[in-house]
């Protein structure tokens, strides 16, 4: 039974407990009760805890104030334990935090960036020529996340052995797969990820031990090497976790490229504009895609300080779910926002931090805004100049359907691509 009401002087969804309702609309949960009570903010309980759900710029500007919130117990630990874990910079605060975050900067530089994007294109290729010879279909989906897997790897100086690329692939992919739900998803992603923990701590270990030489400027390296603001190194078991964090999200990457497939299936007349394109365009197109397109449907954080908005104070250890996906649909920010039009980021500008939050709000250097961002944008980009210029390809008819109760939510298919062949 639900009904409306007001809890605390906050509009409330009146449910006795939401959590089924949230498994089962996914990304549509906050934005449906925002539509319905007429209100950016309102009460709700999940996992039998009272949350606060928040939507709109207003609120992941008030969300994302340095200091304002922690990571640590707003994530079920089912999703904590694949996107995250235990001792992650997302769960550190103020000084531990800020220090943690400077080693994931340090390898965010452009030229870093380039080179992972040149190793993924190197890796297209070889796909391209490979999907050209053996013929048939190919799952776009898979196929990415493989490419993804092998240049982060390559980047980041984690080395595979013959035949790992495509088990390493899959553990990453169940991580991400998994982490939307509770139930065999999960526990197959849980599973996997202790598989890969156990993998990279002992590369980890090898680098301390002197037993595996990597780049020093490669990720393993930087990784292994880091040491916290109280000086003392990473836990070998906090070490494989950060630099999972590098790789896993990579791969996640392959999500938006198949999203950028697909839009550019629905929206022909943009496969010429972008071939011939300027890098602008390629810009606009792909943050489109990131804000149209769903990713991350929220984000959890505590209250560590208290605070007033809309007349709500705040308190210690206040859940609130800042709403990522309703933002970037947010009629009041982008005018009919079903819509595809890349043209929204012509000419390009530095997007609001706080509008367009497909992962995350809020200053990178400064707060949680995720630091992957600019290598999602780079890679992106990279596969637009595939699939538009590099290769032709057709599309069969197939169930290219997004359920936005399913979170993560790629097309049901995967987008099936047929008779892949060279560009001219």
């Amino acid at each position: 039974m639900t009904m409306t009401g007001r809890s605390n002087g906050l509009p409330s969804d009146g449910a006795w407990d939401s959590t089924l309702a949230l498994l089962r609309e996914g990304y549509d949960f906050i934005p449906r009760r925002c539509r319905r009570l007429h209100s950016d903010v309102f009460t709700t309980r999940l996992m039998l805890r009272r949350a606060v759900c928040i939507s709109g710029r207003d609120a992941v500007a008030q969300f994302y104030v340095p200091g304002r919130f922690t990571r640590r117990g707003a994530m079920p630990t089912t999703t904590l334990t694949l996107l995250q874990d235990r001792g992650s910079v997302q769960t550190l605060d103020g000084e531990a935090h800020r220090q943690r975050k400077r080693l994931f900067l340090g390898l965010m530089s452009p030229q870093s960036i380039q080179r992972l994007v040149a190793l993924a294109d190197a890796r297209w290729q070889a796909r391209i020529r490979g999907w050209e010879a053996r013929g048939g279909d190919i799952v776009l989906l898979d196929e990415v996340r493989e490419i993804l897997c092998g240049a982060a790897c390559d980047w980041a100086g984690v080395p595979l052995g013959e035949g790992e690329l495509e088990e390493r692939t899959r553990e990453f992919a169940a991580m991400i797969d998994g982490s939307g739900t509770a139930g065999p998803r999960n526990w197959r992603g849980q599973l996997l990820r202790r598989r890969s923990e156990r993998w990279i701590r002992g590369l980890v270990e090898e680098v301390r031990q002197g037993r595996l030489s990597v780049p020093a400027d490669s990720a393993l390296q930087a990784v292994a090497s880091h040491r916290d603001a109280d000086g003392s190194p990473l836990p070998a078991k906090v070490a494989a976790v950060e630099l999972i964090n590098l790789l896993r999200p990579t791969v996640a990457v392959a999500l938006y490229i198949v999203f950028a497939a697909h839009a550019l299936h629905r929206n022909p007349e943009w496969r010429e504009r972008l071939a011939g394109g300027s890098d602008a365009e390629l810009e606009a197109f792909t943050q489109e895609v990131r804000r149209l397109y769903p990713f991350f449907p929220m984000i959890g954080g505590r209250v560590l300080q208290p605070f007033e908005w809309r007349g709500h104070r705040f308190e210690e250890g206040d859940w609130v779910l800042a709403d990522l996906h309703g933002t970037n649909h947010d009629p009041r920010l982008w005018p009919d926002p079903e819509a595809f039009r890349p043209e929204r980021f012509l000419p390009p500008e530095p997007p609001d931090e706080n509008a367009l939050v497909p992962q995350g709000g809020g200053d990178v250097r400064a707060g949680h805004r995720c630091p992957g961002e600019w290598i999602t944008i780079a890679l992106v980009k990279g596969a637009l100049r595939q699939l538009c210029g590099a290769m032709r390809y057709e599309v069969p008819p197939q169930d290219l359907t997004i359920d936005l109760s399913r979170m993560p939510a790629p097309p049901q298919s995967g987008f099936i691509l047929r008779n892949v062949r060279q560009g001219a």
